[in-house]
């Protein structure tokens, strides 16, 4: 068993490159993992690893034994998984990471919860583009394109931004018929909680047309949607938060032959040979029911 904890400590600060990283992983000190480390080194009598201030690289040897190491656990997770198949029902806490705007993916969420009681979510809302690995995140949902080979990804659906305004609003103010009309309209527009800076509305327009007016700023989607359907001006929002409003005509949409935007929404998870059953069973809810017409 002494050789198994010395083989994922290794492992962890191999694939992190970090005493640190691994020891908030494995909740110990970096000077553990160190140690651990060279003892192990020590036991087969060649170095894994070379150190310096700055960083930590693997040997020939080491990159070797890293491959080893994988194979290994990777045969321990897959039994635990098939006892913890034979259980039945998927259960324990499931850490999941989502924008701001998630807070409108809440149906589903609590669908879910109905679906699994025996699931735990801990449910962290933010901008803030996570280290899913290193924060010990199980699975967060994000927007945009994926680059870390240590992740697995599945396609929730894809949706669009677009500006929007209610009847009365419109009634009063006339609807623009070009992006240059706005300069005479009541723009509400998002800022992203991050940067601070405003999300730019996705218009086809000319050059030397007038900047976007701003007659209120939110930094969550939410706000805009109350603002626009108390017909306080014209928002620009994603298409999945306000289907309802306007399927009901409670929103109108406004220069939509002058919007181009696509974006797409991902659920991203540490790669594995095999998903835990928690994991599993909420990848699969998620994709089938979230953006389900």
């Amino acid at each position: 068993m002494d050789s198994l904890h010395a083989f994922n400590a290794f492992m962890r600060a191999a694939e992190a490159r970090s005493f640190t990283v691994a020891g908030r992983q494995l909740g110990v000190s970096s000077s553990a993992i160190g140690k651990a480390i060279a003892r192990l080194e020590e036991r087969v009598g060649v170095r894994l690893m070379h150190r310096s201030t700055r960083a930590i690289t693997l040997t020939a040897e080491g990159a070797r034994f890293l491959e080893r190491c994988r194979r290994i656990f990777s045969e321990i997770e897959a039994a635990e998984l098939e006892l913890a198949q034979t259980q039945g029902t998927p259960r324990g806490k499931l850490r999941v990471s989502l924008p701001l705007a998630g807070m409108l993916m809440m149906p589903t969420l609590t669908a879910f919860m109905q679906a699994h009681p025996a699931i735990a979510l801990d449910l962290d809302f933010t901008d803030r583009l996570v280290d899913v690995v290193e924060e010990g995140f199980d699975v967060v949902v994000r927007a945009g394109a994926v680059s870390d080979s240590r992740l697995m990804m599945r396609v929730l659906g894809s949706f669009r931004l677009g500006l929007v305004a209610s009847p009365r609003y419109l009634a009063q103010r006339s609807t623009p018929r070009t992006p240059a009309d706005l300069a005479g309209h009541a723009c509400l527009h998002h800022r992203y909680a991050t940067s601070g800076k405003l999300e730019p509305w996705p218009l086809r327009r000319g050059p030397g047309e007038p900047d976007i007016p701003v007659a209120a700023v939110a930094n969550t989607i939410e706000p805009l949607i109350a603002m626009a359907e108390a017909g306080l001006g014209i928002a620009c929002l994603p298409d999945f938060a306000i289907r309802r409003q306007l399927a009901d005509g409670r929103l109108c949409a406004v220069l939509a032959e002058h919007t181009e935007h696509e974006g797409t929404f991902r659920l991203l998870w540490p790669s594995s040979r095999y998903m835990s059953p928690k994991l599993r069973v909420f990848v699969d809810f998620m994709a089938r029911h979230l953006f389900a017409q």
